[in-house]
């Protein structure tokens, strides 16, 4: 969700920090992949101070943890859920998008059985949220969230609509660029993954502290979908096609 009020920063303040950090990646960068995941503690993105692990990771003994997670059986996640259009009186406003992909392995294999959840802002730029007080309209056709097990071969699918960019408080004036927030569960609770995707083209990119923590470039543009017009339903839905690498060098950015 939005993040608390930060710091009185104008956005040329932010943009000549992002500015600096990438120079200062660009001249001591190591090997190719090392920062495909964001920093955790990145000036720009005020409140990252604040959340980020300052202590060692613990490691979780998995004779002590659920292997099986009770929501992951067919029986419980129905088809419908992937539809976040649908089980409301009317038709939700804003453009309609397929989102489809894979969830892959290192070697590009496909990982079959995850839960996938995804949530987001409507087309106005707004969270269906107590805690979202955005001065954009909530659409009463519109929940904002879903969920999907990927199948056989490692697909998703969800039809919803394209959401808006919204402002957040990190620093003054500041907007998200339009995004998708998914969360891949595997086996075990403590294997969750959560990450963000993003639209092509979007004029906000340079601008965004979040999508900028992720101080490799080519790594930030395995976050953006791409337009994918063999996805699209004739006069109803356009389509955009992601996939989430799980491991390696071609991972997908997570956020801790």
């Amino acid at each position: 969700m939005k993040a608390a009020p930060g710091s009185f920063a104008s956005q040329g303040d932010i943009a000549a920090e992002i500015a600096a950090i990438a120079a200062e990646y660009q001249r001591t960068r190591g090997p190719v992949g090392q920062d495909v995941q964001p920093r955790l503690d990145y000036p720009p993105y005020r409140s990252s101070a604040l959340r980020h692990p300052k202590h060692p990771l613990v490691s979780v003994d998995p004779e002590e943890v659920e292997r099986c997670a009770p929501c992951f059986g067919h029986r419980d996640v129905d088809p419908l859920d992937a539809d976040l259009t649908a089980g409301h009186p009317g038709e939700p406003i804003g453009e309609r998008i397929i989102l489809a992909g894979r969830v892959l392995d290192e070697s590009g294999r496909p990982v079959a059985g995850q839960l996938i959840e995804i949530w987001q802002a409507n087309a106005g730029g707004r969270y269906r949220h107590h805690l979202d007080q955005h001065p954009a309209p909530l659409d009463p056709n519109f929940r904002g969230a879903g969920r999907c097990l990927t199948g056989p071969d490692g697909t998703y699918r969800f039809l919803t609509i394209k959401p808006g960019p919204y402002p957040w408080r990190n620093h003054r004036n500041a907007w998200r660029p339009a995004h998708i927030h998914f969360s891949v569960f595997g086996t075990a609770f403590t294997q969750r993954l959560v990450t963000q995707m993003y639209f092509p083209g979007d004029p906000l990119f340079d601008l965004d502290p979040i999508f900028q923590s992720v101080v490799d470039r080519a790594a930030r543009e395995r976050l953006i979908a791409r337009y994918e017009h063999d996805l699209t339903e004739p006069e109803y839905a356009t389509g955009y096609r992601w996939d989430i690498v799980l491991s390696g060098a071609r991972r997908t950015w997570t956020e801790l």
